[in-house]
């Protein structure tokens, strides 16, 4: 590794996207921000679109300042959020914006659709958990509606390989992201088209799925990569884990635990605790829960800060610290919590004792008895959720890695390792980008494989370990 390579990721998440740039010289591995910009839903006649143009033109704006700089770039990598996807005319043009997942359009579809293909079926097919922005879900959705777009389709492509398209002029469809859409099915690791015709859904508009390292063609003279386009996936590549006996969280607004396996686990048990099969670099499949996570307290920061209480982070963690003996939890999976007008409100009337009896005097709870509880309560969801993975795990769990940007918090990651009664190894709170650079790396020589990318990692972030007390 004596040569320097610098890769770009462009990481783009359901609000705002960064790009980051990573050089590799000498065994070394350095990286920076150099360019952000916000990635924005539109409303149009009643539906919700992803402004795909708007974030490609900020691509395009940092490509030119990097140009203007002088710095060479040897790939660029994209990683998105999962589920999305928009559509590309017969003659290359984009067939409008891609619909988003947060539009209520698909409300009461997986009901319709397991009219015609059973609950039961469609896991044991695509093993993605039931949830209803699955692509599959939409796609159905947006044929009943005769949604012009579709209909007027050649390819369909999600966001990340969307966006990629714009680039290059190439289309391919990458496997994690491909992996997230509910139409994948697990042994082939193609689309499962039987599936989508009874459906009624089209299927000529899907493209071959390809693996992580393939090359979708050149933005001017730099190569794109198509690398773990799922930020999930590009999070998971950069657990600096030095053996497989470990699980994941990666931590942010949502919460995803789980582990990293060869093959799907899918079973009725699976089915009905609602794990999901999500696609992951070397062909590995990603057998994770969601669970509401660090969304509790922004919002309730939001409350707080509408109220003239501006807590930062640190604040918030004294906070809790005070109030650590306060008994009082919340279930974080709560429906309730999904999206309420005053997250506040909504846990003060939640907050249950030791005995799941709702504590009738939850309303005078102060604003850090509300921060213990939050905490708490993820670290005690965590430990169950561990629990369950410690039941599919074809090996031992000795440890759990958190990162992503919850990472940071150092009284939850102490919490957290208290409740599980295992080491946590919290960092690096940049996993995603880390990912997304890491595969660009290995397509390009200076790295072989996800355990040398592990170690390099291991080498190149501190990673704090916390020990059960």
């Amino acid at each position: 590794m004596a040569d320097s390579h610098t890769f770009l990721a462009f990481d783009c998440g359901a609000t705002s996207g960064r790009a980051l740039l990573a050089t590799f010289q000498n065994g070394s591995f350095e990286m920076k921000e150099v360019y952000r910009f916000p990635s924005k839903m539109i409303e149009g006649e009643g539906k919700l679109y992803w402004d795909i143009v708007s974030i490609y033109e900020h691509f395009c704006k940092c490509l030119s300042q990097l140009e203007a700089d002088g710095v060479h770039i040897d790939s660029i990598g994209i990683d998105t959020w999962g589920v999305d996807f928009g559509f590309v005319a017969e003659d290359g043009s984009l067939a409008g914006n891609p619909r988003a997942y947060r539009d209520p359009y698909t409300e009461g579809i997986p009901e319709e659709v397991f009219r015609t293909v059973p609950r039961e079926e469609l896991y044991a097919a695509t093993g993605i958990q039931i949830m209803n922005f699955n692509s599959i879900f939409q796609l159905y959705a947006q044929t009943k509606e005769g949604f012009a777009p579709l209909q007027n389709a050649e390819s369909i492509l999600f966001v990340p390989d969307l966006l990629s398209y714009m680039l290059t002029g190439n289309k391919v469809c990458e496997y994690t992201i491909a992996s997230t859409s509910g139409m994948m099915d697990q042994v082939s690791r193609q689309f499962d088209k039987g599936l989508l015709e009874k459906l009624g859904v089209r299927t000529d508009v899907l493209l071959p799925i390809v693996q992580p390292g393939t090359l979708v063609g050149r933005y001017k003279d730099i190569p794109v990569i198509a690398v773990a386009g799922h930020d999930t996936a590009s999070a998971i590549a950069a657990v600096p884990a030095s053996d497989e006996n470990f699980a994941y969280l990666s931590s942010g607004t949502w919460s995803l635990m789980g582990i990293e396996v060869p093959a799907p686990i899918i079973s009725s048990e699976s089915a009905r605790l609602n794990f999901t099969n999500e696609g992951g670099i070397d062909g590995t499949t990603r057998f994770l829960k969601n669970i509401t996570g660090m969304w509790l307290i922004e919002q309730c920061r939001k409350v707080w800060k509408e109220a003239g209480k501006d807590y930062s982070y640190r604040q918030l963690m004294d906070m809790a610290l005070a109030e650590a003996a306060f008994p009082g939890r919340i279930n974080p999976d709560d429906p309730r919590f999904a999206n309420p007008a005053n997250m506040v409100e909504e846990i003060l009337h939640s907050v249950q004792d030791d005995k799941g009896v709702i504590l009738s005097k939850a309303k005078n709870l102060d604003d850090a008895q509300i921060v213990s509880c939050i905490y708490h309560s993820l670290a005690d969801r965590y430990r169950e959720v561990l629990e369950m993975l410690q039941g599919f795990a074809p090996f031992k769990i000795d440890k759990l890695h958190i990162i992503g940007g919850g990472s940071a918090n150092a009284l939850l990651n102490q919490w957290t390792a208290d409740a599980i009664g295992m080491p946590v190894m919290a960092g690096p709170t940049e996993a995603t980008a880390i990912g997304n650079i890491m595969v660009q790396a290995r397509a390009a020589g200076p790295v072989k494989d996800r355990w040398q990318m592990r170690r390099m990692l291991a080498d190149a972030f501190a990673v704090k370990t916390y020990y059960p007390e």
